[in-house]
């Protein structure tokens, strides 16, 4: 079986109909557990007090933003160079997801970085361009609505798609390149010593797996209500031309 077998819209329906059922109770489970661990069942960080809670919210979400973009640049590569309406479709869809996800990240980064560094917000590397980021997010919608033809549409907005992802690299890697940057480093990494204690990272990673497979079935179903729009929008320009 090929994996191009489910760029066919109405093999892609038939398929997801099974899937977001599974993804959604699982997505909730996940949730609620990483949430109600984090938040109840875990103690004060000793310098950052109660607020450290903020991280099972903030850091998923940061995650997810970041790695939207980056799903929606793989499907609008797949659309430039094979020219699949799913994929073109998917990257739609999982911009507004993505969208929401990044002013999470930036509202309770805000909240978090109050009783942190005692301002609401700086103009640190990684929160620039996480900033930068939600715009083009905004832009990349805005274009999409601004654009009748759909195919034309779909190719202006991979375009954008290729330039933000500068951005997106730069949220993820801003601490790294800018040391100088307020930010603190990475809560996840594969060197253990720079991890957040296992206090806080167990049921952070809960958290985390359950805002990935929230966003995987938010963007199922918007996919799914993609095609048929545009389904609904074929049948009504051929009555039209009838």
């Amino acid at each position: 079986m090929s994996l191009w077998e489910y760029a066919n819209p109405r093999k892609f329906i038939e398929t997801t109909e099974k899937l977001v059922p599974a993804l959604s109770v699982l997505a909730v489970a996940a949730l609620a557990t990483g949430l109600i661990w984090g938040f109840f069942f875990t103690g004060d960080e000793r310098r950052m007090g109660a607020s450290v809670k903020i991280i099972y919210i903030h850091v998923p979400s940061a995650m997810m933003a970041i790695n939207a973009w980056v799903m929606m640049l793989v499907a609008s590569l797949i659309w430039l160079i094979r020219r699949h309406h799913v994929s073109a479709l998917a990257a739609r869809a999982a911009a507004p997801v993505g969208a929401v996800l990044t002013l999470i990240a930036l509202v309770t980064g805000a909240f978090w970085g109050q009783p942190t560094w005692g301002t609401w917000w700086v103009w640190d590397p990684r929160l620039t361009s996480f900033l930068i980021l939600f715009l083009f997010y905004l832009g990349y919608m805005a274009l999409w609505s601004a654009i009748e033809a759909p195919d034309t549409a779909a190719d202006l907005t991979s375009v954008l798609c290729l330039v933000g992802s500068v951005f997106a690299v730069l949220s993820r890697y801003a601490a790294v390149f800018w040391s100088q940057g307020q930010h603190q480093p990475a809560s996840l990494s594969l060197d253990k010593k720079e991890n957040v204690a296992d206090v806080f990272y167990f049921p952070l990673l809960v958290s985390i797996a359950g805002f990935i497979l929230l966003f995987l079935a938010l963007v199922l179903v918007r996919t799914r209500t993609e095609i048929r729009l545009r389904r609904l929008q074929a049948l009504d320009a051929r009555e039209r031309m009838a």
